[in-house]
């Protein structure tokens, strides 16, 4: 028997050459043009197995191996030939070896009758499928399933597009098990099928799938799965939103939802921008409105337990005595994260945040939810003519990228949506936005409502009003017709932090809101209050407690600078591209007042 270290070295040996041949011959098999990607895949996992062997620990990566018995030969392991790939490469080796899966890569390595190594086919996505020779696979969920005498129609859907494929099965050229299987499936069911992509005979679509084999890979029972084919409501999908994204309509959402996501990180980090994760929990309240989800862990339902307040006297005071829960104050959901943007901007120069908000507003309307994403960036040395500037850049450019990355997904929406929204978004993405003053805006409305105040619900109009969604909707799409900025809006009715305008004796802020038409608004923003002793004031006067913001005041103190920002409500903005009128169809999961269900 050989010493431990010369067997170790030998193992090693071994193991290497073991994983070396697999390698060769998952590269062999697929010809010279797939050779090296499979020799990477190979020399990899003869990496890790040999690094597993460094360890002490069993080879049991991509190359399996068995070390000699006690007393046998080094030869043992593999054979006669010392590494003879008949043997234990063949039963060990390649039928172990796994390359992984993408619609670009080749699939697992098997073993064939005769022990030589033949990779699966490749997976294509529907999106993707082109008229090839190759043997590819396809592999998603039914649709629809339509049997003839000689062959079968399976309409399979992978969630890439909204078409999917066609797959056509013919009788006599399938094995036994696919016949087998076109008989058992079912709408919902998810499949593997294997065949060629060919030009289509039918006119619905350009490709489909000439099927030679399918299995199912999982069973769904018609008779209680909850979305058979036909069309249902939104509202009812609402209620089983865990499978609402195979539909049409959520699914369509769900892929331009993304698309708006990559092209809004794509757009600020091409400007410059950082991303910043500002944090969710907080004891801040950024508007100021109070409407916040409480974070605690004290036991809210023994009520008798609850530590309560107390004056310098020891005299119980009513409310609970937060300094003994969790952070030792109390603590909230954030409904911004602007405010820790303001401080990386200071540092930074330009920074933007993207992420879940939280708002616990009493509202069942199609605008509102408890639950949304924010996307908020923040520029140091900026007014409010750079944050405008910049929010039109943005949307223009993402909605520009939708337009051109999800045509299929917006022709559907504009069919049985919005029949005039592909016209609406190449106005947006092409016409510059008008900007008018608040006052303005004020003195059309009040002209316009006074022909026929009875059109309006809210008909009372004053320098001071909050613009309901009427408002904001008559400006863009009869007034202007087109993407609108209204800024220099009233004191009273802006958030604390929003500058103050010198020129109106500080009866204005210096703060904006983009409506656009089918919406309202979609953006708000202002340049910030960057001096020290205005902002303290105004904290004064809406009885904010300025203890609890010295790290955001600390910001004034130590080298103010101008800057500027806005929010962007990312789900308003999906209903907007999407045409859609509800904002609880235009995020997964919805959260509003009565509903936190999945």
């Amino acid at each position: 028997m050989a010493p431990p270290k010369t067997r170790q070295n030998w193992t090693k040996k071994m193991a290497s050459r073991a994983c070396l041949a697999a390698a060769v011959a998952a590269g062999s098999s697929r010809g010279a043009s797939a050779f090296g990607g499979n020799f990477r895949s190979g020399a990899a996992a003869g990496g890790r197995a040999l690094s597993s062997l460094n360890s002490g620990s069993a080879l049991a990566a991509s190359s399996r191996f068995v070390a000699p018995a006690a007393g046998a030969s080094p030869s043992a392991a593999f054979g006669r030939g010392g590494i003879g790939m008949a043997s234990a490469a063949r039963a060990s080796a390649i039928d172990s070896v796994r390359l992984r899966m993408s619609s670009t890569e080749v699939g697992p390595v098997e073993t064939t009758a005769s022990g030589s190594a033949a990779a699966s086919p490749r997976r294509v996505k529907t999106v993707n499928a082109e008229v090839s020779e190759e043997l590819v696979s396809v592999k998603g969920w039914v649709r629809t399933v339509r049997k003839q005498k000689t062959l079968a129609f399976v309409e399979v859907n992978d969630g890439s597009s909204m078409s999917g494929i066609q797959c056509v099965l013919p009788f006599d050229k399938v094995d036994e098990e696919t016949l087998k299987e076109i008989d058992k499936l079912t709408t919902g069911c998810s499949v593997d099928a294997t065949g060629q992509i060919v030009k289509s005979q039918g006119g619905k679509q350009s490709v489909e799938l000439s099927a030679t084999s399918l299995r199912i890979v999982g069973t769904c029972p018609p008779e209680s799965y909850p979305l058979a084919k036909k069309r249902h409501s939104l509202e009812y999908l609402r209620t089983i939103a865990h499978l609402r994204p195979r539909t049409n309509t959520l699914a369509a959402v769900s892929r331009v939802r993304s698309t708006l996501a990559g092209s809004i990180h794509a757009f600020f980090q091409k400007e410059g921008f950082r991303y910043v994760q500002t944090p969710l929990i907080t004891a801040s309240d950024c508007e100021g409105a109070g409407e916040m989800f409480r974070v605690t862990t004290l036991d809210v339902d023994d009520v008798a337990s609850l530590p309560r307040a107390k004056d310098e006297d020891g005299k119980e005071l009513p409310g609970v005595d937060y300094g003994e829960d969790f952070f030792g104050k109390a603590a909230f959901l954030t409904v911004s994260g602007q405010l820790g943007g303001e401080t990386h901007a200071c540092a930074l120069g330009d920074v933007y945040t993207f992420g879940p908000t939280f708002r616990a507003e009493n509202s069942q309307t199609a605008r509102h939810l408890a639950e949304f994403w924010m996307v908020e960036p923040e520029m140091a040395f900026a007014d409010l003519t750079s944050a405008m500037d910049n929010a039109e850049a943005m949307l223009k450019s993402v909605v520009g990228v939708a337009l051109k990355e999800c045509d299929e997904d917006l022709t559907f929406f504009a069919k049985f949506f919005d029949k005039g929204l592909k016209e609406r978004l190449e106005k947006l993405a092409n016409k510059p936005f008008v900007r008018v003053s608040y006052r303005d805006a004020i003195k059309y409305l009040q002209e316009e409502i006074a022909k026929d105040p009875s059109k309006w619900q809210f008909p009372e109009v004053e320098f001071g009003t909050d613009l309901a969604t009427e408002h904001e909707r008559w400006l863009a799409e009869t007034k202007f017709e087109s993407a609108v900025f209204v800024y220099n809006y009233p004191k009273s009715i802006k958030a604390f932090y929003m500058r103050d305008n010198d020129e109106d004796g500080g009866e204005t802020v210096n703060a904006m809101d983009l409506l656009v038409p089918g919406v309202g608004e979609l953006v708000g923003g202002s340049q910030r209050e960057e001096r020290l002793d205005v902002l303290v004031e105004k904290m004064k006067e809406l009885d904010l407690d300025v203890d609890d913001y010295w790290w955001y005041l600390d910001l004034r103190r130590f080298g103010s600078v101008p800057h500027a920002g806005y929010g962007l409500g990312f789900e308003r903005l999906v209903t907007y591209v999407c045409g859609i009128e509800n904002i609880r169809d235009a995020i997964a999961f919805p959260r509003y007042p009565g509903n936190a269900e999945f």
